[in-house]
């Protein structure tokens, strides 16, 4: 039986780009090849009361979307959950109707956004065979506790089913990426986004990424990801971000995505999150030839014992050597770290920092405290040595710190070291840095910013106006 759902999509968060939706993208293909009629709304572009568009659409469901929990920044600690009492409020006064809460963000805290939003059902992990087959059961009327990945209540009790995570990720159509929607994403940062493959491997001991989506990878069929690839570029991106955990998860998953990418002789330009390991030259040459011209390093430190302490699996050698891959091949690479977690030190960040000198042409962004999400390593740890309690509140924002550090100490040592280096990022964006994403967008210049950022530290010795403006 065919059934309306209205998907909404919750996030708000627009600094420094706003991210078009993919995960509902997916979700909203599976619905449409089952028979379902959909609509969006989302939080960030649609200008039509939410309630108007409940009373238009008058759906059967109402999927809500929680994307992310919170900024991960230790100064700010902006929380985007706040509003979804009053979505979920809003649905039910305007047109009630179950309503069902899934996304990444709800993957983490199912049990504490469920019981904050009253919702009545929730989805954990990938979406589209658990809201599918929940639709199927509340329509006929069967029985929907079985169902892989539930959130729902049995008298008093919340109870969370065990995820079931085997999905590949759903071919997408025109119709899956909504044309106002794909307006407003391209006219504020002229990218979009794709996704190659499901899962993580990797150990990092603060990754969500293996709760969301679990451990086994899942690849997408390489002509499927240039199929895509195309309907970007032929809908006016020219940009695109591979959003997977690690895109080179597997060195033969690499080639033959680009290969398929470099027959459809496609002029999109694209980056993506690589691990800073196993990289060569030839597949480096290979992803530079299929467009790739932005890299975010998962790298996290760049000193060996932290790495060791954070379970990364990788040194600095490794490190160094992807890096140089990169700047030979004239590849924008940026490195992304986590300064303070477990087996920091003032003299391991020193040491980060000198070795950050031997990377030529690489942006260094440097956070500050390593958030603490339940289900992770760094959960078990931070229990074991006090730090929190095994009841604690993990929805608001908890930081982890290594012994004999605070976040003033950090603080000073990264920011000296930005001081003395113009392609350190510290910290949290600041307005002059918005400012900067403001006008480059205004101009049209697609893709991610962080390169401009740091060329224009190199072009002026005094960087108080861009960083501290």
């Amino acid at each position: 039986m065919c059934s309306k759902v209205l998907l909404i999509s919750t996030n708000r968060c627009a600094t420094p780009d706003a991210v078009f939706p993919i995960g509902l993208s997916h979700l909203n293909a599976a619905l449409r090849r089952a028979g379902h009629e959909t609509r969006w709304f989302d939080c960030n572009v649609d200008d039509q009361p939410l309630s108007e568009v409940l009373t238009d659409f008058r759906p059967h469901f109402a999927g809500v979307s929680i994307r992310n929990i919170d900024d991960v920044l230790i100064r700010k600690r902006e929380t985007y959950y706040g509003h979804l009492s009053e979505v979920c409020a809003t649905v039910r006064q305007s047109h009630p109707c179950p309503i069902v809460l899934g996304g990444s963000g709800f993957s983490i805290f199912p049990r504490q956004l469920f019981e904050l939003t009253g919702a009545d059902f929730g989805i954990q992990g990938e979406g589209e065979t658990g809201f599918l087959t929940l639709v199927a059961a509340l329509t006929q009327g069967t029985e929907v506790s079985h169902i892989p990945g539930l959130v729902y209540r049995c008298g008093d009790s919340i109870v969370a089913n065990p995820q079931h995570c085997l999905t590949v990720a759903e071919p997408l159509d025109g119709p899956d990426r909504p044309v106002h929607l794909v307006d407003h994403y391209l006219k504020r940062s002229g990218m979009l986004n794709v996704q190659t493959q499901r899962g993580c491997a990797h150990t990092c001991c603060y990754c969500t990424y293996p709760l969301i989506e679990g451990r086994v990878h899942r690849r997408r069929p390489p002509e499927v990801v240039a199929e895509e690839m195309a309907q970007l570029e032929a809908g006016g991106a020219r940009y695109a971000f591979i959003v997977d955990s690690v895109f080179n998860s597997s060195p033969q998953h690499v080639a033959e995505t680009c290969e398929a990418l470099i027959r459809r002789q496609l002029r999109l330009r694209w980056g993506c999150f690589l691990r800073p390991k196993d990289l060569t030259p030839e597949l480096m040459e290979l992803m530079a030839h299929a467009g790739l011209s932005h890299i975010e390093f998962g790298t996290d430190s760049f000193c060996d014992a932290v790495l060791a302490a954070y379970d990364k699996r990788f040194t600095f050698d490794d490190i160094q050597r992807s890096s140089e891959l990169a700047r030979q091949r004239q590849i924008d690479q940026c490195h992304f770290l986590i300064c303070g977690g477990p087996g920091e030190t003032l003299e391991t960040l020193e040491t980060g920092f000198k070795n950050s000198q031997r990377l030529n042409g690489a942006v260094i962004m440097a956070c500050v405290g390593m958030r603490i999400y339940p289900g992770t390593a760094l959960f078990q740890r931070a229990l074991a040595e006090g730090r929190i309690a095994a009841e604690a509140d993990l929805l608001t924002p908890v930081y982890y710190l290594a012994p004999g550090l605070t976040g003033e100490k950090v603080f000073a040592q990264i920011e000296r070291f930005a001081r003395l280096s113009p392609n350190w990022i510290v910290g949290d964006p600041t307005p002059g840095y918005v400012r900067l994403v403001e006008r480059l967008r205004a101009r049209g210049v697609a893709g991610p910013l962080w390169s401009y950022f740091s060329m224009v530290q190199r072009l002026w010795s005094s960087t108080s106006e861009v960083v501290n403006a």
